[in-house]
């Protein structure tokens, strides 16, 4: 079993300096900071410590890894997490996080004392994942999953893309184009597939991968109206995505849907809004995702057998106001 002392070597540092970075490391210099982290990812080290109270004495907290507040995704299932732990008698330890923060988020986590994790910010090629596999402490994770396909809860990504083009399509719509997210992260790779598939092309005059924030999703859209004058819908990758698109087309003075059409992905309760009534793809139950995810982490907790804990769940269309007739 991997020691401090260890740790110390590998890193070139002393004990007690190692012992500074993982209980007050602003009072360490950040280049030694980083030396240290480095060596304990590379050595999966956890304290001992912190190793136990993450598999013994249960108390009653869950600790959630979500992704940011500007996607309404994740403000509804931060929302449905919570109240469900809460009325089975968990408090939930939140952080939000970017794609971009979150090995500051696995290393808080470490230091955390908890009974579980859910988590919707896993990449495809992870590398936290075997680290939670090696602590032993129940976590699933939702909306995303890891490469080795375990744990998780998801809709059918690429179905639900294909769905929201190929309805585009029947709507006579033939100048289509799709913005997304980093192809990192199963959701986006898998709906990226979805689109590719429904109009079986690669032409990247009609693609752009944004990194999710209103900024980079605005500058996206300026570039895909320029090479395509003749757009007349749109493909959002999420739901999050179709709103910051849907405000800055109308901040143009392009009329949605009758200049041009715009679908998105999730089914977020803000799409259901009497103002906005975006069409989207999501669940086919209608099903939040973090309540489904949650029900199923607490499950394990508690020892229950036979818990499945690989979900992809059907999609449908959810047709509003956003889309219309070529």
């Amino acid at each position: 079993m991997v020691s401090s002392k260890d740790v110390a070597k590998y890193a070139g540092v002393s004990q007690t300096t190692v012992s500074r970075v993982l209980n007050t490391p602003n009072l360490v210099k950040p280049k030694t900071v980083q030396k240290v982290l480095k060596a304990i990812d590379e050595l999966h080290y956890i304290p001992n410590s912190q190793a136990r109270s993450l598999v013994q004495n249960k108390t009653n907290t869950i600790a959630l890894i979500s992704g940011p507040l500007h996607n309404p995704f994740f403000v509804d299932s931060t929302s449905n997490i919570v109240q469900y732990a809460n009325q089975k008698g968990y408090n939930v330890d939140v952080q939000f996080v970017s794609d971009e923060t979150l090995d500051e988020a696995y290393t808080n986590f470490l230091k955390r004392k908890v009974d579980g994790v859910i988590l919707s910010c896993i990449l495809i090629d992870d590398p936290f994942m075997e680290k939670l596999k090696k602590i032993g402490i129940p976590f699933i994770t939702f909306n995303r999953k890891h490469r080795d396909n375990e744990l998780f809860v998801e809709i059918d990504n690429e179905q639900a893309s294909f769905l929201a083009t190929t309805y585009l399509q029947k709507l006579n719509h033939k100048e289509i184009i799709y913005v997304g997210g980093p192809l990192s992260v199963s959701t986006f790779y898998n709906r990226f597939e979805g689109f590719k598939k429904a109009l079986t092309i690669t032409d990247k005059n009609l693609i752009y991968h944004s990194d999710t924030t209103p900024k980079d999703v605005r500058k996206g859209i300026d570039i895909l109206l320029k090479r395509n004058p003749r757009v007349t819908g749109i493909v959002a990758a999420t739901d999050s995505i179709a709103l910051i698109i849907l405000d800055y087309l109308l901040e143009l003075g392009i009329q949605v849907p009758k200049e041009i059409s715009i679908i998105g992905i999730d089914n977020v309760e803000q799409a259901k809004h009497q103002s906005i009534q975006l069409t989207t793809v999501g669940d086919a139950h209608g099903e939040n995702l973090g309540l489904l995810a949650i029900k199923k982490l607490i499950a394990l907790i508690e020892g229950e057998t036979n818990v499945q804990t690989e979900v992809t769940k059907s999609v449908c269309i959810y047709e509003r106001k956003t889309t219309m007739r070529c």
